[in-house]
């Protein structure tokens, strides 16, 4: 099933096209359905966090950095959303609708390498079932870029199908660009994959509101 440029972007069209006029600037998702896949083996249990080329307007991750001292204030400097330090978090331990708000609300969650196993224990258990595992950042690390980074993710992940969707744009941005984004996210899930591009079965693209439109080779 090749997925090239030329097909992709005439799919991207076509949902684009097919839209509608809405009050607001719809989303433009990227949809997997697999085949031949052993859900009991690691390629059933695909979790990824993805750089994308291109970010998507307004709907950038906001970022949780769990830091202290001068990795703090870099990460204040940075504008991360929010900064956490030790003596807040363990506040948290044992709040469980708290924990759950900030695993809701925030994206992305940036932890200071040693502060990683208090995070494991206090906030592991609101993060782990939203697939938001943090990332360890070591104390010399240029926060200002992880920020940056992050901020342009997108997580997929695979549950108990063998589907697989993550946002690759919004109607308001170019063509080429939400075909550059669909292309690295393909090339990530076919790393993964032992047959690489024929696992897949069908791929789609929809905007929030509109159907879906099958990329057709």
């Amino acid at each position: 099933m090749p997925l090239d440029k030329k097909t992709i972007l005439k799919a991207v069209n076509e949902a684009k096209g097919n839209a509608g006029k809405r009050k607001f600037t719809q989303s433009i998702e990227f949809i997997l359905t697999l085949k031949d896949i052993d859900m009991r083996s690691p390629e059933g249990r695909i979790q990824e966090v993805i750089e994308l080329p291109h970010s998507i307007p307004n709907k950038q991750n906001k970022i949780c950095v769990i830091a202290s001292g001068e990795l703090a204030l870099k990460a204040k400097k940075a504008k991360a959303d929010r900064i956490m330090d030790k003596s807040e978090l363990e506040g948290l331990a044992g709040k469980k609708r708290e924990l759950r708000k900030i695993a809701n609300e925030y994206d992305v969650f940036l932890v200071e390498a040693p502060l990683m196993p208090s995070v494991g224990k206090i906030l592991g258990p609101a993060l782990g079932p939203r697939g938001k595992l943090p990332v360890p950042v070591p104390p010399a690390a240029d926060i200002s870029g992880l920020i940056e980074k992050h901020r342009k993710t997108v997580r997929i992940r695979m549950r108990n199908q063998p589907i697989l969707q993550c946002r690759v744009g919004t109607e308001s941005m170019k063509e080429e660009e939400i075909a550059d984004n669909i292309q690295t996210v393909l090339r990530v899930i076919e790393g993964k994959l032992k047959r690489g591009i024929k696992n897949i079965d069908y791929a789609y693209i929809k905007t929030s509101m509109g159907k879906p439109v099958k990329i057709k080779p």
